[in-house]
């Protein structure tokens, strides 16, 4: 039940990103973090507010965007596997 409502947020939490111009996959705490650190001033506030709101989790914006960048929020058949696979192989085409 703990994995299924924290699914849902993450899902709630994408949602709400990408309604306001924000990539599908990314939550609102990474992108604020991300923003943030491009020094956009609204962002920084915004992040500021969200660490706040999870005050029982320090830099909790930061800690969002790490996960992104190590995509934790994707299930595990999609995460990197030490062996390769069609998918992530690259073929060249020549013509």
């Amino acid at each position: 039940m703990k994995s299924y409502l924290l699914n849902l947020a993450i899902g709630i939490d994408q949602l709400a990103n990408a309604l306001i111009g924000g990539s599908a996959d990314e939550t609102l705490s990474a992108r604020a973090h991300r923003m943030r650190a491009k020094r956009h001033r609204w962002w920084g506030w915004t992040a500021s507010a969200i660490d706040r709101l999870f005050f029982w989790q320090k830099d909790h914006c930061f800690k969002a965007h790490l996960a992104e960048l190590q995509r934790a929020q994707l299930p595990k058949t999609y995460q990197a596997t030490t062996e390769a696979t069609p998918s992530t192989t690259t073929t060249k085409v020549t013509p």
